[in-house]
C-alpha cells in the first residue's frame, strides 16, 4: 500500500513539475487565480508526500522546500516562464500545510486505533 502512495506522490510531483516548467499553454487554468492554483497543487503534493513518507517528516519537509526552490530556479531557463519569490513562498507554504495535514491525519488515525486503557 505504501508503494501506491509513493507512486501517487511522485506522479503528482511530476505533473506539477510539468505544469511549472512546460509550455504555458499546457498549464491548467481555473477560477482560483495563479496563487490559488499554486496553493491547491502544492497542498495536494504535500498531503501525498506526507502520507507516503510519514516516517521522517522533518526530512520530507526540508527536501520538499528545497525541491520547490529548485523548480522555481529552473524557470529561468524555461521559455515563457518566470521565477518569482512570491511563487516560491506560496508553493513552499502550501506544501508545508499539506504535510502538516497528513501528519494530523496520521495522528488522528493512530489515536483512534489506540486501545482505551483504564476503561472497562
Amino acid at each position: 500500500m505504501n508503494r501506491i502512495f509513493r507512486l501517487l506522490a511522485w506522479a503528482l510531483a511530476a505533473a506539477v513539475a510539468f505544469a511549472t516548467l512546460g509550455p504555458p499553454s499546457y498549464r491548467p487554468h481555473s477560477d482560483l487565480g495563479q496563487d490559488g492554483e499554486h496553493a491547491l497543487a502544492f497542498v495536494l503534493v504535500g498531503i501525498a508526500f506526507g502520507v507516503a513518507y510519514g516516517r521522517n517528516r522533518l526530512m520530507t519537509t526540508a527536501v520538499a522546500v528545497v525541491l520547490i526552490g529548485v523548480l522555481e530556479i529552473l524557470q529561468f531557463w524555461a521559455p515563457g516562464r518566470h521565477a518569482r519569490l512570491e511563487d516560491f513562498a506560496v508553493d513552499a507554504l502550501a506544501a508545508c500545510v499539506g504535510l502538516a495535514m497528513a501528519a494530523a491525519l496520521d495522528w488522528m488515525i493512530k489515536r483512534t486505533r489506540r486501545p482505551n486503557i483504564g476503561t472497562s
